[in-house]
């Protein structure tokens, strides 16, 4: 059986060769070896304030070749259990929103179709639609965990329906995220009205503000979150303006009082036992990314999803089976 792993950096220096995130074998063929991908896309027409965000994928591999396979805080050695590959990225239509939606769609049905998990690297916020649509066919609603400072559940912005803040009210409404089981985490920051969260909670998703999380504490929303999503497949989408400017300035729509890198990943190393089929990472911006700060946060964030993709693998290869419970 191949193997795709990681480079040896011990043997490869890690400035020698293409950027790959975290110097994954680049491969643009899913097959059956891979339990997930790194793809970018590469798409920002969707954003309302500082563009760039296209160039996010870039950086977010750029910085990644300094990850190392052994993840000392979750205590495991990641491509011991799993396979993944660098997929490139999805061919997007630079101003064409609804031309790039099904391209991303058609890049990550045969991805998903194999059961391989899809993490994408983005790119704005607007993305996820199309990855929502691709993951829905195989695996119906899932449920939404998302770490953002915005629900982006708009109904329209300019007058128009799809763009990075109207994303989730889309998805909503074609049927693509299970929002009883679905939750968003962080919002903040000045709005037009209380109605733009009211909003969110209407539409049947669970809302946290980042006060309100900082109040409870990771380990106390860790528990809300499990409870909340509880069984069935979930898709994962973090927004980098989650955290604080200051941990991520690189980004389209800062704001400020944010999460810091530390509680970050915290949450996401908190998220085992979770049926994950897909993430995303969205609106990291390089051009106002100084000493790649942002990439740094970004890649390592990304890590904590590789992580918690072969924890789960380690987990089930140690189940008994039932010869041996018999």
């Amino acid at each position: 059986m191949t193997k795709y792993q990681p480079k040896n950096s011990f043997e490869s220096p890690r400035f020698c060769g293409p950027r790959t995130f975290m110097r994954l074998p680049f491969v643009e063929q899913a097959d059956c070896d891979m339990d997930f991908i790194i793809t970018g896309i590469p798409f920002d027409a969707g954003q309302s304030f500082r563009t760039g965000a296209r160039f996010g994928p870039e950086a977010i591999r750029d910085f990644s070749i300094l990850l190392r396979p052994y993840n000392p805080e979750q205590k495991i050695n990641i491509f011991d259990y799993i396979s993944g590959v660098d997929y490139g990225d999805i061919p997007v239509v630079p101003g064409y929103i609804m031309e790039t939606y099904e391209k991303i769609e058609a890049g990550l049905t045969p991805v998903v179709e194999k059961g391989i998990i899809p993490i994408s690297l983005g790119g704005d916020h607007s993305m996820t639609l199309g990855e929502l649509r691709a993951i829905a066919k195989k695996h119906g609603p899932v449920a939404l965990l998302q770490f953002d400072a915005h629900s982006d559940t708009w109904d329209s912005y300019f007058d128009k329906k799809y763009n990075h803040g109207t994303v989730f009210r889309r998805a909503i409404e074609e049927g693509l995220i299970d929002v009883s089981r679905s939750i968003q985490i962080g919002m903040r920051g000045g709005l037009y009205g209380i109605e733009d969260l009211d909003d969110a909670r209407n539409l049947g998703l669970e809302v946290y503000t980042t006060n309100e999380y900082k109040k409870a504490g990771v380990e106390r929303m860790l528990e809300i979150i499990h409870a909340r999503i509880g069984e069935g497949p979930v898709f994962l989408s973090f927004d980098i303006d989650f955290l604080d400017p200051v941990y991520a300035p690189g980004t389209g729509t800062p704001e400020v009082a944010g999460a810091s890198i530390d509680d970050a990943l915290a949450f996401v190393r908190g998220l085992t036992n979770l049926d994950f089929v897909g993430f995303d990472l969205v609106e990291v911006l390089p051009a106002y990314d100084h000493g790649q700060i942002t990439a740094a946060a970004a890649a390592n964030i990304v890590y904590e999803f590789i992580t918690l993709i072969a924890l789960a693998k380690k987990a089930k290869l140690e189940q008994p089976s039932l010869l041996e419970l018999n």
